[in-house]
């Protein structure tokens, strides 16, 4: 059976199944467990209208045990277990963690986790600010905007292969295709570079690809912010004489701190999280491990789900308390 035909197929079971399963689920619950008639309709009314929502949440909560919940405390299970020959595991504590801990790699992918970072979350917020705040003073800010957000629309491994060519190096004496060498011989380079194997600043080049994927999203997030800004307090400042930075840092900047923190966290996230750029470019070599690639080179590389297994319980321990912090400040602005 041809893909599409597979695809449309799934799509119309799933959207069935869900209707079928409100429809129906409903249909019991009002004509069977709580009919509205006898002597008790009113209680029955109420009882059935404090069930049913809980129909409703019944597939998402049963889709996040399922695909959340179970995965987590499998992992858990397999980063305190070890395969023994024959098949099956036995239990062995802590020591998967304690083979993780003694490994170099692991270090190196953690300071390099720390790197992304503190550079990532803080540039990408930056420039997004900068360019939401100049796309909106200009005619065709609308057509800059959709420009800068564009690199939002493709892959991690799309966008990888993209600056993979940009670092690109041919031999010496040959045209350059990559940009960044040709810029480099243009102004007097002896030699191409191979730049993602320079250690320590290959972790930049890497960075820059993520960067410009995060730009867009901080842009758009950040301009609809700064449009909220009321228009009294600018004009306030114009007429107490505030320049154009004063008015910006501090007048508007003070005002969308909130917004600006939770694309910081959520750019966060997604960088605790890199992988594709990693594993496309470089593939963790020549000082450039992080650690979902560390993860994926134990899993599926060396078959140790043990310490792979532990390595994603450390990314999901890092990832965790950004996850509370950004749920609680939701709840709060709720409130």
């Amino acid at each position: 059976m041809h893909p599409a035909i597979q695809g449309l197929l799934t799509i119309a079971f799933g959207v069935g199944g869900c209707v079928g399963y409100f429809y129906f689920s409903n249909l019991v619950l009002d004509r069977v467990i709580f009919p509205a008639r006898g002597a008790h309709i009113a209680r029955n009314i109420r009882r059935a209208n404090m069930i049913r929502p809980w129909l409703f949440l019944l597939p998402a909560l049963l889709a996040l045990g399922l695909y959340l919940a179970y995965p987590v405390v499998e992992t858990l299970r397999l980063s305190v277990t070890e395969r023994v020959p024959g098949g099956g595991s036995e239990f062995v504590g802590l020591a998967n963690y304690q083979q993780m801990l003694a490994e170099a790699k692991f270090w190196e992918a953690l300071q390099n986790n720390f790197l992304w970072l503190l550079v990532v979350p803080a540039a990408s917020t930056a420039f997004g600010l900068l360019a939401a705040q100049l796309t909106d003073r200009l005619a065709w800010g609308n057509i800059a905007k959709s420009l800068i957000f564009m690199p939002m629309a493709i892959s991690f491994v799309g966008a990888a292969v993209i600056w993979k060519l940009v670092y690109d190096a041919r031999p010496e004496g040959t045209d350059q295709i990559g940009v960044l060498n040709a810029i480099y011989i243009y102004f007097g380079g002896d030699a191409p570079m191979q730049w993602l194997t320079i250690p320590f600043w290959n972790n930049f080049f890497l960075m820059m690809v993520l960067i410009w994927i995060q730009t867009g999203f901080a842009m758009v997030i950040l301009s609809a912010a700064l449009r909220g800004i009321p228009e009294e307090t600018v004009e306030a400042a114009i007429v107490d004489g505030a320049g154009p930075f004063q008015i910006f840092f501090k007048i508007k900047v003070p005002q969308i701190m909130d917004t600006i923190v939770v694309v910081w966290t959520t750019i966060t996230i997604v960088v605790l999280k890199v992988f594709d750029i990693v594993f496309a470019m470089t593939n963790g070599q020549w000082e450039t491990q992080v650690l979902a690639n560390y993860m994926y080179d134990k899993l599926f590389r060396a078959n140790d789900w043990g310490v792979g297994s532990a390595s994603a319980m450390i990314i999901m321990l890092l990832v965790l308390p950004i996850l509370v912090w950004n749920v609680y400040n939701a709840r709060r602005e709720m409130r």
